[in-house]
């Protein structure tokens, strides 16, 4: 079988086969359908290696009550066809929120079904319909952002319900933006200066380590700064890269990293601090903030002073309790666990329990 990207695949498939299934068994129902829950495909980013698991004809169905759930899945489970342009429609393995890791004919089919405000309240939390707080969006992590206003809408029955939680989804309240900016900016004013210590006493591959990890924040930062939601780390290179003023930047943070010597690795972290933190001032968000390097202190290597602009934009949030937040942003930039950040219940708890002068959050259910 020829590769077919999964989006095309998961859009032929729902044109060609669910949807007029659903008109002839179903007339009258009202649905919405895409595919938003994850995966390769949904950043356009699936190649032939990704078919070998989680990967194949799928789509996902909508619908405005639990009710029409079960006749939707009635229908698909008895009349879906085995295979569509070569690829097994139904899989081994018992049920899970993606396809299986078995690519084989099976009794399993890769169309799922929910009431819409439930799969919202599944994936996310909280259901964007009504409303999103400060507290929710620092709730959220950013692949899961990527992947809701990624992916596609194939139809959308439920009067645009799908394509306005997608436009609701699209980037962060200003406020809310400043305060993920100045975290990211807290972040690496907090590093910058360990990478040139560890050099200096003769640790290279701490050196390296520390760089790392900034260059990582840079590149984070930098798809904040052009309003591009950072996906989990796979990925996160790839998109990064993808932006249409990212090649100084990746030239910059290939020196950084490459196997040069400290000062190499110094003058990639300063031409990459430099170039971040004037798209920062290109966001507008704040007044601009001198972006050049310099000496940390009387120590003889050169950093951005990168407190300066964390400073100014929690400064320019017009928020009251959003300014008196400390500096911490989204839950995915002070915790790096799957577990955690992919069980929305988990992702709040914690990003409330950072906040000991804030109520804990009540979440007992789904994803909890």
């Amino acid at each position: 079988m020829s590769f077919v990207p999964g989006l095309t695949l998961a859009r032929r498939f729902h044109d060609e086969v669910v949807a007029p299934l659903l008109a002839r068994r179903l007339p009258g129902l009202r649905y919405s359908a895409g595919l938003l829950d994850g995966g390769s495909e949904l950043l356009g980013l699936d190649t032939a290696r990704s078919t070998d698991h989680d990967w194949g004809p799928r789509t996902q169905v909508f619908v405005a009550a639990a009710p029409d759930a079960a006749s939707v899945r009635a229908v698909l489970d008895a009349e879906l066809p085995a295979r569509f342009l070569g690829w097994p429609t139904r899989f081994a393995g018992g049920p899970t929120v993606r396809l299986g890791t078995v690519r084989a004919d099976g009794d399993r089919h890769g169309v799922s079904v929910d009431e819409l405000g439930a799969w919202l309240r599944d994936r996310l939390g909280v259901d964007p319909r009504i409303g999103l707080t400060a507290a929710d969006w620092l709730a959220t992590p950013t692949q899961r952002l990527a992947e809701l206003t990624g992916g596609a809408v194939f139809h959308d029955g439920l009067d645009g319900a799908l394509t306005a939680v997608r436009a609701r989804l699209a980037w962060y309240p200003d406020d809310v933006w400043r305060h993920v900016l100045a975290a990211c900016w807290q972040r690496v004013a907090q590093a910058e200066h360990l990478a040139g210590r560890c050099a200096e006493v003769g640790d290279d591959l701490g050196s390296r380590v520390v760089a790392a990890g900034l260059a990582r924040d840079l590149m984070r930062l930098g798809l904040l700064t052009h309003r591009r939601w950072p996906p989990y780390a796979k990925w996160l290179g790839t998109v990064f890269a993808a932006l249409p003023a990212a090649t100084p930047v990746v030239d910059a943070l290939t020196t950084a990293l490459g196997p040069g010597d400290w000062p190499a690795r110094q003058s990639g972290l300063v031409r990459a601090l430099e170039t971040v933190a004037g798209w920062t001032n290109g966001t507008g968000l704040t007044a601009p903030v001198e972006p050049t390097a310099r000496p940390f202190h009387d120590r003889p290597f050169l950093v951005l002073d990168a407190g300066r602009f964390t400073e100014a934009l929690r400064a320019a949030i017009t928020d009251p309790h959003l300014r008196d937040r400390p500096p911490l942003g989204a839950v995915d930039q002070y915790l790096d666990n799957v577990d955690v950040l992919t069980r929305p219940g988990r992702a709040r708890r914690v990003a409330a329990a950072v906040l000991p002068d804030r109520p804990p959050v009540v979440d007992s259910g789904p994803g909890a």
